[in-house]
């Protein structure tokens, strides 16, 4: 498996695999053909359908500066590898000098087709974790005494919790900007900012798990929107699915007072979660729906959540497995192709869900039927067995019947 530096992205919204890997692509066709004065870029599948919506178009314009660029749509052409598939053409005097058909698999991450990812990507290497089963990993662990959070020290080094200081860091400061803001999302649909609203206005007679629900809310809601409005987010595992793991480490963080350090722990456990399903399975919408995107996010969510309770390894495994489960056959249905309805709301019903997957991890683990690598492979097979309409195209669902005429939400 990779990194977790490549579960874990810095960067700005709305989404990974059609903005954040777009403009990835187009640097290291930069990078590789400096003298290039012209660029054409042939989008295809969701990338083309949906890429007007994720503003894919507008990051290439910018990414490209100051060559000139021919950005083409082709919603017709069978994409037989991966659903996001982009061509792009190098051009110096009129004449080709460079082309690349290139995949943005999800996550800000890119694959060049006949070339090794870690070639472009310096945390790509495929082989910096030698274990990629949640099954491997546990034995391992429990043969040595370890929790996961440690493996991961094992195979990146110390670096490792620096770094995830620095996307903890991030993520607050996130929840923090979104919660300070109030207005209109952009895009035709004229979604309004709820975050704020979420945050401040108490129930009459708040009890205690309303107000979790509410707090856990407004900090996944902070997070996505500034995300739909292309604000810097952290991918985790991608960029629509970016408020669930934040938000419940947030909430738990101040209502528990855990430490920074207990957080980096929860964030490398969530991180190896996270990686075992972009290994075996998809964190990509446009290739498995939406279970491969907040569903992974929740499963990411409540194994964090079990090692902020240092719970055994049995209980981390039970909370993701169940987070997954429960989010099996989720289609990706943006509508207008933005990163807003339903994408936001299910941050924050994914945030709850990871906190209840937690509770039942308590009492139930010993019970379990299901490992978590079989969910993973069900999630997989389920996705493949979409109708396209339902993964990332933005012609199934809901945004096949609402139709906003620009209409405010």
């Amino acid at each position: 498996m990779q990194s977790l530096h490549e579960i874990y992205k810095i960067g700005r919204g709305p989404s990974s695999s059609h903005t954040m890997g777009p403009e990835r692509a187009i640097k290291i066709m930069k990078w590789r053909s400096p003298a290039a004065d012209k660029f054409k870029v042939t989008l295809y599948g969701s990338l083309a359908l949906t890429g007007k919506g994720h503003g894919t178009d507008t990051v290439i314009y910018e990414t490209a500066k100051p060559a000139d660029c021919e950005v083409l749509f082709d919603c017709l052409t069978p994409c037989p590898v991966h659903p996001n598939t982009m061509d792009v053409e190098a051009y110096k005097g009129g004449k080709l000098i460079d082309k690349a058909r290139i995949y943005s698999v999800g996550g800000g991450t890119v694959n060049f087709e006949g070339e090794h990812a870690e070639k472009y990507e310096k945390y790509a290497d495929d082989t910096i974790y030698p274990l990629n089963s949640f099954a491997k990993i546990s034995q391992y662990c429990a043969s040595k005494n370890m929790r996961i959070w440690q493996y991961a020290v094992e195979c990146e080094g110390e670096e490792i919790l620096t770094f995830l200081a620095e996307v903890w860091e991030r993520m607050k400061q996130t929840i923090h900007e979104g919660l300070t803001v109030n207005g209109i999302l952009p895009g035709e649909l004229g979604t309004k900012r709820r975050a704020q609203l979420i945050y401040n206005q108490r129930h009459i007679d708040e009890s205690a798990q309303t107000k979790e629900n509410r707090l856990v809310s407004a900090y996944a809601f902070a997070t996505s929107e500034q995300n739909a409005s292309g604000g810097i987010i952290v991918t985790a595992p991608t960029c629509g699915s970016c408020g669930v793991l934040p938000a419940v480490l947030y909430y738990m963080q101040e209502m528990r007072k855990f430490s920074d350090e207990q957080i980096v722990h929860a964030l490398a456990t969530a991180g190896i979660v996270g990686n075992i399903i972009k290994k075996n399975a998809s964190i990509s919408g446009a290739e498995c729906g939406c279970q491969a995107e907040i569903g992974s996010a929740c499963s990411m969510a409540a194994a964090g959540l079990a090692e902020l309770f240092e719970m055994g390894l049995g209980q981390i495994e039970y909370a993701a497995e169940v987070a997954m489960e429960h989010h099996l056959g989720l289609t990706c249905d943006p509508i207008g192709g933005l990163v807003q309805i339903p994408c936001i709301e299910r941050n924050a019903v994914a945030a709850m869900r990871a906190i209840n997957a937690l509770s039942l991890a308590n009492f139930l683990a010993d019970t379990r039927k299901i490992r978590f690598d079989l969910i993973v492979k069900t999630m997989y097979n389920t996705g493949k067995d979409l109708n396209n309409s339902y993964r990332e195209t933005s012609s199934g669902g809901l945004a096949k019947f609402y139709h906003p005429k620009n209409k405010k939400q």
